[in-house]
C-alpha cells in the first residue's frame, strides 16, 4: 500500500498543474485532491478551491527540494545565465534559449 503525504496546497488548478509538472519533471508520482472543483469558480468560496497535491512519502525529501525552489522563485524574476534574458519568476527554464537554470 502506497503512503500518500500531502505535500502543497496550492491557491488554484493552474498553480497545482505547474507544480505537477515541474515534481513529475524530477520524477516525483504526484496526486492532485480538489482539482475538479475549479468549475465550481463562482459559486464556492475561494479558499475551497485549493488544490492539494501528494506524493509517497518516500519522494517526501525530493518533491521538498522543488516546493522551495519554487517558493524562493514567488515574486522574484530571474536573469538566463545563458543568453541573458530576464524570465518571470514562473518560468523553470528560459522561455528564449530554453536553458535550465539548475543545470550545472
Amino acid at each position: 500500500m502506497d503512503n500518500w503525504i500531502n505535500l502543497y496546497r496550492a491557491s488554484h488548478t493552474l498553480e497545482a498543474h505547474a507544480l505537477k509538472g515541474a515534481l513529475e519533471a524530477e520524477g516525483v508520482v504526484v496526486r492532485l485532491n480538489g482539482d475538479g472543483l475549479f468549475g465550481a469558480l463562482g459559486d464556492l468560496p475561494v479558499d475551497m478551491l485549493q488544490v492539494t497535491l501528494l506524493v509517497r512519502g518516500e519522494d517526501r525529501s525530493k518533491a521538498g527540494r522543488v516546493i522551495e525552489r519554487y517558493q524562493q522563485r514567488q515574486g522574484n524574476g530571474w536573469l538566463c545565465g545563458q543568453c541573458g534574458e530576464e524570465n518571470g519568476a514562473n518560468f523553470e527554464v528560459c522561455w528564449r534559449c530554453h536553458h535550465d537554470p539548475h543545470d550545472i
